[in-house]
């Protein structure tokens, strides 16, 4: 198998994606953007459903665009008997395996750990399931949704008086998807010492819960369960998004006291520095009706620019709430080069987000936006040593 390699930091290792919709596939974007070579593998009539989500253009998904960069595609059904040999095969000669099968599914296939690993005692398996392999709802169908409503997410987002609130994109599987590409790096260097792969065990409620900080200690030693603030923090104060006389948002925050006196001299009410409750965060937000009062009133009788500008000689925190639209002119984004252009041969040139961070020495890169389903089938398994008619043989039995 070839693929982008050539320098990449992941140069040499090689990926096998099984996994569809979003925390598997897009942990092996990641893996593929800084020089793995991955390769997709779908089933021939059932392609990865995120070829179909959110808009298309000429009836070509766009998200697919994104997540199927730097990958080959190839079609195999793993539930026959010349799929399975032929996983069996691309297991031999791969690193990591990444899957999102619910629970036993592989084993059914006689295509568990035991046999993979007995095909390559190398190799890393990737397991990303909603529940985890394990516990009274690892056989639950489960999606990315349910992690963002069981986590504690949901129950903290939204205005006080409103009800829970689910992000309107796929914010756990993502999370996921950043800890799965950690993972099997950290799996990697393992196998660097004992030169044995393993199993991750990822489970796409863990990750969001991690991220959403100390709740859980808190609760433990405090009983404390943090409430819906809206755009507020318990934590410090001003922080909010504010309304400036254009119509326009701007969102302000104050996590440092410093930065807290700043935005208060600017707004025009140093008098409140002097309070004793504006010593701590906490504090402040316990007055957070008097701080937003008095900085939303203030940018409020003022444009955008003029809110940001102002902002930026008094070296207080702010930023714009921008669309999309803002984000692609971003003058910021523009000099980090974080929303690429990317050549198709589909549909031309098409802008995406970089690669997610920037090394000096072995930088990240995208060489192809996703590809079509099944395109590289015959060239990825005529490398593997397969011949034309073992192919034609598997395409007879609905294998490819």
């Amino acid at each position: 198998m070839s693929g982008p390699g050539e320098g990449g930091s992941l140069d040499g290792v090689r990926v096998l994606d099984l996994a569809t919709l979003f925390a598997g596939p897009l942990a092996a974007t990641m893996l593929g953007d800084f020089g793995a070579e991955v390769v997709k593998v779908e089933h021939p009539t059932k392609p990865d459903p995120s070829r179909g989500h959110g808009p298309s253009k000429e009836g070509i998904g766009l998200w697919w665009k994104l997540l199927g960069r730097n990958k080959r595609t190839i079609t195999l059904d793993l539930s026959k008997r010349g799929g399975r040999a032929t996983l069996l095969r691309l297991a031999a000669e791969t690193d990591v395996i990444i899957e999102n099968f619910r629970p036993g599914t592989l084993e059914k296939w006689d295509l568990g750990w035991a046999e993979l690993s007995a095909a390559n005692p190398r190799l890393i398996l990737a397991r990303v399931t909603a529940f985890g392999q394990f516990g009274p709802y690892a056989h639950r169908p489960g999606f990315g949704t349910l992690a963002e409503a069981m986590s504690g997410f949901a129950a903290i987002t939204g205005e006080p008086d409103a009800p829970p609130t689910l992000p309107p994109f796929g914010l756990a599987d993502s999370i996921a998807g950043l800890a799965t590409a950690y993972a099997v790096l950290t799996a990697l260097r393992a196998r660097d010492r004992t030169g044995e792969g393993q199993v991750i065990d990822m489970a796409i409620i863990e990750p969001i819960l991690t991220v959403l900080g100390p709740q859980p200690i808190w609760y433990d030693q405090l009983g404390h369960v943090q409430p819906r603030t809206g755009n507020r923090s318990a934590n410090n104060a001003p922080r909010n998004t504010y309304r400036t006389a254009d119509g326009s948002w701007v969102a302000v925050s104050t996590s440092a006291q410093s930065i807290a006196e700043r935005v208060m001299r600017l707004v025009g009410r140093p008098d409140v520095i002097d309070e004793p409750w504006f010593a701590t965060g906490a504090d402040r937000a316990r007055h957070a009706d008097v701080l937003d009062g008095a900085v939303g009133a203030w940018i409020a009788r003022r444009t955008r620019d003029e809110v940001l500008a102002a902002f930026e000689k008094a070296e207080a925190a702010i930023a714009p709430v921008q669309d999309v639209r803002d984000v692609m002119s971003d003058p910021q984004y523009q000099a980090l080069d974080t929303v690429t252009s990317v050549d198709d041969p589909e549909l031309g040139p098409l802008r995406m987000q970089n690669v997610l961070f920037r090394l000096s020495a072995t930088p990240g890169a995208i060489h192809w936006a996703g590809r079509p389903h099944g395109a590289d089938t015959d060239a990825v398994l005529g490398e593997l040593g397969l011949t034309t008619a073992e192919i034609q043989e598997l395409r007879a039995e609905g294998a490819l």
